[in-house]
């Protein structure tokens, strides 16, 4: 269940979201995008995580949700009506919910879009298109906007109309091939990525596209189109693709800087940590030694080629193993691995890290209205600002819940937004399925 509490989020947060509370009263405490206009017709998570930090920086967000909603509401759990997921990428977000089958709501829609800066969507090709909202039809009544569409293989070519999750695009980007060779034979069954990194690295490659884009417009004036592909996105952040694409042979090394290695180990009272380097890897096996004060290792004939090392690693590995055991203190087993130029991490759950000082002292965690009378505990933004103050993290709306307030500041009296409900053009529902409100 939700945290109880008599306020949304921490007063401390409330005062201060910027990190430099000294400061105050000595800065321009506005947000980076403030005012900057979004038009949101993105669902699940790439165009949502995209808009959802435009939101963090400042940006007014509006989402447009179709009648059948947002199919992150249906992710679990929930708190009343509300999936935490759906909180997680949407909170902070105005929402409306129309049929753009109706004229009168394609018009609503039109108006909105006469006044954005960035318009973002996550449809298959050609969907907007259908109702009159692609880039090119909303250029000729706004030529100044900035329009990002997010797929899974971009907007033209031959895989455009391939539906595109995450776990599929993992698949076809290298992702799956390169979890099953790092694990080998240590898993009986093949499993995907538990974590959906396509959306994610798509969604934030989406924010710097629009401030890429806001800074041409900035010089020039002008506005523009910009696709981001999921299956691009992937290639470009595989740290490895470089390295894998030569098809070299590497002598047994580890490709890159051997992170995707880096061993796990186990100190005396059972918590976990990783050291983030392999000793297979050349330099870093000169490292390790230096670390464990092993001189002798580096002429010990087993491990004198990556491909030795890579061989003997179960004897390697216990020689590291039986040195971390002798360590009961971690501040004092960090500074000896630091010594050497190497860092430790503990194998932390997210509810460790949310408890943590560091997590603490950062505002990493902040409380969100859960709309049941609570709060929810939710991923703070990851700036600090040193001359903006970023916003409050804001509630999450239900389907249709800012309808009247959208249209009465589009003009739009009470009595026209009560017909328009009334006829089917507007649509608010508390819940992710289930009849109308």
């Amino acid at each position: 269940m939700g945290q109880r509490r008599p306020e949304a989020w921490p007063r401390r947060l409330c005062r201060d979201r910027s990190g430099f509370g000294h400061l105050r009263g000595q800065l321009i405490m506005n947000a980076p995008l403030q005012d900057l206009k979004v038009v949101d017709f993105t669902r699940v998570l790439s165009g949502p995580g995209c808009t959802k930090a435009l939101r963090d920086l400042g940006a007014i967000v509006t989402k447009i949700e179709p009648p059948a909603g947002d199919v992150g509401r249906a992710g679990v759990p929930h708190i009343g009506a509300m999936s935490m997921y759906y909180t997680q990428q949407n909170a902070g977000k105005r929402n409306i919910s129309l049929d753009l089958n109706w004229p009168e709501a394609r018009a609503i829609v039109k108006t909105l879009c006469q006044d954005a800066d960035v318009i973002v969507e996550n449809f298959r090709p050609g969907t907007l298109a259908r109702f009159g909202f692609a880039y090119d039809d909303v250029a000729k009544f706004n030529p100044k906007i900035i329009y990002v569409s997010i797929s899974g293989y971009g907007q033209t070519g031959p895989w455009r109309n391939r539906p595109a999750f995450a776990p599929t695009v993992h698949a076809e980007t290298g992702l799956t091939d390169i979890l099953q060779r790092h694990y080998e034979g240590a898993s009986t069954e093949l499993r995907n990525d538990a974590c959906s990194h396509a959306d994610v690295y798509t969604g934030l490659h989406g924010v710097i596209a629009v401030l890429a884009a806001l800074n041409h417009r900035n010089r020039t004036g002008e506005g523009q189109y910009v696709d981001v592909s999921m299956a691009a996105t992937m290639l470009s952040v595989n740290e490895r693709a470089g390295a894998l694409l030569t098809n070299l042979d590497v002598g047994g090394e580890p490709y890159a800087l051997s992170a995707n290695e880096s061993p796990i180990f186990e100190l005396p009272d059972g918590r976990k940590l990783t050291i983030a380097a392999s000793p297979v890897f050349s330099p870093m096996f000169i490292r390790y030694c230096s670390m464990m004060r092993r001189s002798d290792l580096l002429k010990d004939p087993r491990y004198a080629t990556a491909k030795l090392r890579r061989a003997n690693l179960a004897g390697l590995m216990k020689e590291v193993r039986s040195w971390i055991l002798t360590f009961v203190d971690l501040d004092q087993l960090q500074a000896q691995v630091s010594e050497a130029g190497l860092a430790i991490g503990v194998v932390r759950s997210t509810q460790d890290l949310a408890d943590s000082e560091w997590a603490q002292d950062w505002g990493a965690v902040v409380n969100v209205d859960d709309r049941d009378g609570g709060s929810v505990r939710m991923p703070g933004p990851p700036w600090r600002f040193g001359r903006s103050r970023l916003p409050a993290p804001g509630m999450p709306y239900f389907q249709g819940e800012s309808n009247a307030e959208v249209l009465a500041e589009l003009g739009v009296d009470g009595e026209r937004i009560e017909a328009l409900r009334k006829q089917g053009v507007l649509r608010s529902r508390r819940s992710a399925v289930g009849a109308f409100d």
